[in-house]
């Protein structure tokens, strides 16, 4: 999607030396533009029905609880180890610069539930990965994963094939 495109901007070197951050912040700027942005999301899992969105920390908190809101549907937050204050199930998982673990309340989502994942980016895929064996191990459905953006190169939907996913933009 060209317009979305012109409102991610490149930050080379963050957060560390040979990687390109994209940084999503302009595009919130212009309200017109995430609601096209959204549609979108939602014309993809059209006609399904789905009862949670899960949004995977941090970026992936700002569209979630849009679409959840859109789709009438609940909101889930997937937090890196130590920050819900709940009862948790976690997963470890590996990252383009590092590994860590995340985690989801245990009453978050209930068997047989109907699950959207959402995430800003899916690069290596080990994010989506681990929030998508989450809900495999709550007993809920994975619908679908959204993604605004894609990175080509690193390879991600390798580890979530097993699931419909869709990303807005795609860099090689």
């Amino acid at each position: 999607m060209k317009e979305v495109r012109e409102y991610i901007r490149d930050i080379k070197d963050f957060p560390k030396k040979g990687i390109v951050y994209r940084d999503i912040s302009p595009l919130f700027l212009e309200p017109e533009v995430i609601n096209r942005v959204l549609d979108r999301f939602v014309a993809q899992v059209k006609g399904q029905k789905i009862d949670k969105v899960i949004g995977i920390e941090s970026r992936g908190f700002f569209l979630a609880p849009m679409l959840a809101q859109k789709l009438n549907a609940g909101f889930v937050p997937v937090r890196k180890k130590g920050k819900l204050p709940y009862n948790t199930l976690s997963m470890a998982y590996n990252l383009e610069y590092g590994t860590d673990k995340l985690e989801i309340h245990t009453d978050a989502i209930k068997p047989d539930e109907n699950i959207l994942v959402h995430d800003d980016v899916l690069a290596t895929g080990g994010t989506a990965d681990a929030s998508l064996k989450l809900v495999e191990e709550m007993g809920a459905h994975v619908v679908a994963s959204h993604f605004l953006i894609e990175l080509r190169a690193l390879n991600g939907k390798e580890k979530i094939k097993r699931y419909p996913y869709y990303a807005m933009v795609s860099y090689d």
